[in-house]
């Protein structure tokens, strides 16, 4: 087996420079990897992923046993993070930039931390549908199946969640 962890402390592999090494294994299995990628994350990022486990490979040189064991663990992890920042790119932003509308405040840290202590006392199954479409910004439909309700009971939910924040905010 391979270990991801230990730096390639002695000379690059068969003596030669190690850009060189890492393009040997680019010709050899570039292809594999973009094919490897392609049908667990779509042919879409496949090219670029690839490229990108290449670029790691590059960057911190380890020794290995397996090459393809190794630039499947590569390419996953740069899959992984590929996923997280798409993920974090479709989360609304709680703090706005320069881009607000006019005419529209940001909320004070009061009013943050009121709204916070709000939405924390709310019952679980209250909290957990008002947070998912608030701060999640899925629909109703994607809360229901995420939570294996009904989307009649995840309006329910939200309806009971609203009142009863109406009703903190009031009293």
């Amino acid at each position: 087996m391979f270990d991801v962890r230990k730096q390639h402390s002695k000379a690059p592999l068969a003596g030669g420079d190690w850009s060189a090494e890492v393009a040997d294994l680019y010709r050899t299995y570039g292809n594999w990897v973009v094919a490897f990628i392609a049908r667990r994350f779509g042919r879409e990022v496949a090219e670029d992923l690839a490229q990108e486990t290449f670029l790691r490979l590059a960057q911190n040189p380890i020794d290995w046993r397996s090459p393809k064991a190794l630039l499947a663990r590569i390419a996953l992890n740069a899959a992984q993070d590929h996923l997280r920042r798409e993920q974090a790119q479709k989360r609304p932003r709680l703090v706005a930039g320069e881009d607000v509308p006019e005419g529209i405040s940001l909320p004070d840290q009061h009013e943050t931390l009121l709204h916070r202590e709000v939405v924390a006392k709310l019952p679980r199954n209250l909290r957990d549908v008002y947070i998912l479409s608030r701060f999640g910004g899925l629909t109703y439909a994607d809360i229901a199946t995420h939570l294996g309700i009904s989307v009649k009971t995840v309006e329910k939910r939200m309806t009971q969640a609203l009142k009863l924040c109406m009703a903190r905010y009031r009293g």
